[in-house]
């Protein structure tokens, strides 16, 4: 029999859908004959998600973000220094006992609170042949706060002798972190730009369109934690202007405050408007939409690109300016329009809604033309790594 080639990845996964959402994808992308991919993760659901043959996770205790540096446990009422060790510890054994040829880490070099140190290190000193990638999303954050971050936490450092290669799930002609963020030659040598990473399409008949149906205006915030406001203001419009020339759907995320999902249920019942709080083929929704309202998160997006909608994002501006910076520059490549968090409000949203979906074509001729290269060319770099085995 073939010796497979084992793929650990590493997704932290506080409080929301992002960071799993694309590991799952990347998972999915990779898997292959003779291919073994083990997910370590902290989503506190992700065992809601199919995981296909080839694939599997080992779930790590969940942390909730307080802020952009304090975590606590996500259900265990234990102190937070005592989860992380707990978390560490099994991140280290699953990592030994594995044995992965590669090891992919998502986002954060040393992992939540530096959860990934010894791991990293054995794999330096004790494996010094698997291969160590480092993947990014294109934008992290404002240039200033991200530059800060890096120098804080020593992540040059840590990216010159702990990591072989670094994979930015971006364009660099839309936005380029080597520059922005002004990354070292001896680490930019190991930037690989994969470009924006596809989704799968559901079948054709997600995307067929009955003859003469309303349009369909499809609301999604992600992991829900802070998309009310959004949820709210869309509600506010339908209330507001009476029966509606086209149909909606509104799916809040899991993560939405139970109060605030009861309010919006019964908002939502009331004006005959189907909400959720998650699906898990949501690509079969966002395939039938003519519209995709969301906050701009980096997995949406992708998804939306990949499906070939058109797009109104609504990016929140705290704790991190990702999803304003992202907006602006979708919006400056026309293919997508924005509101800015401060401007937001039942108007805003009922003149882009209508604008949107009188005039699609010039937004969708630019979605239509956009190149999704993400699944070629981390299946190039996988296969070099292992005819380097071979």
């Amino acid at each position: 029999m073939p010796d497979t080639y084992n793929i650990l990845m590493y997704s932290h996964d506080t409080y929301g859908l992002g960071h799993i959402r694309r590991t799952m994808a990347i998972a999915t992308h990779l898997l292959n004959e003779n291919v073994n991919i083990l997910i370590l993760t902290g989503s506190p659901i992700a065992g809601r998600f199919n995981f296909p043959e080839g694939i599997d996770f080992v779930r790590v205790p969940g942390m909730i973000k307080r802020s952009n540096t304090v975590y606590v446990p996500h259900t265990i009422n234990i102190d937070a220094h005592h989860a992380l060790h707990i978390r560490q510890s099994i991140i280290e054994a699953t990592a030994k006992a594995f044995d992965p040829r590669l090891f992919i880490v998502d986002k954060v070099p040393l992992g939540l609170k530096g959860e990934l140190k010894p791991t990293l290190e054995w794999f330096r000193n004790e494996r010094p042949d698997t291969k160590v990638v480092l993947g990014l999303r294109d934008i992290l954050d404002d240039a200033e706060s991200t530059r800060q971050e890096w120098e804080q936490k020593n992540f040059v450092d840590v990216l010159d002798k702990l990591y072989s290669e670094i994979w930015i799930y971006g364009n660099r002609d839309l936005y380029d972190p080597v520059i922005e963020y002004a990354i070292p030659e001896k680490i930019s040598k190991k930037v690989v730009y994969t470009g924006y990473i596809p989704r799968p399409k559901p079948p054709q008949k997600y995307f067929d369109k009955g003859k003469g149906r309303k349009k369909l205006v499809v609301v999604t915030t992600g992991g829900g934690g802070d998309g009310y406001p959004v949820l709210d203001n869309y509600l506010g419009m339908l209330e507001q202007n009476g029966a509606s020339p086209f149909r909606s759907l509104l799916i809040t995320g899991p993560f939405i405050p139970r109060d605030k999902l009861d309010e919006l249920v019964e908002r939502a019942k009331a004006r005959n408007v189907p909400l959720v709080s998650f699906m898990k083929k949501i690509e079969r929704k966002l395939a039938e939409a003519d519209l995709v309202i969301s906050m701009g998160g980096y997995n949406t997006i992708c998804e939306v690109l990949s499906l070939k909608k058109n797009s109104l994002i609504i990016p929140r501006e705290d704790p991190r300016m990702e999803q304003r910076i992202r907006a602006e520059i979708l919006k400056a490549k026309g293919l997508a329009d924005f509101i800015p968090w401060g401007e937001l409000s039942p108007q805003s949203l009922h003149h882009k809604i209508s604008q949107l979906l009188h005039s699609p074509e010039e937004q969708q001729e630019r979605v239509q033309s956009f190149a999704m290269t993400g699944l070629e060319v981390m299946r190039s770099r996988l296969e070099a790594f292992r005819r380097e085995v071979l």
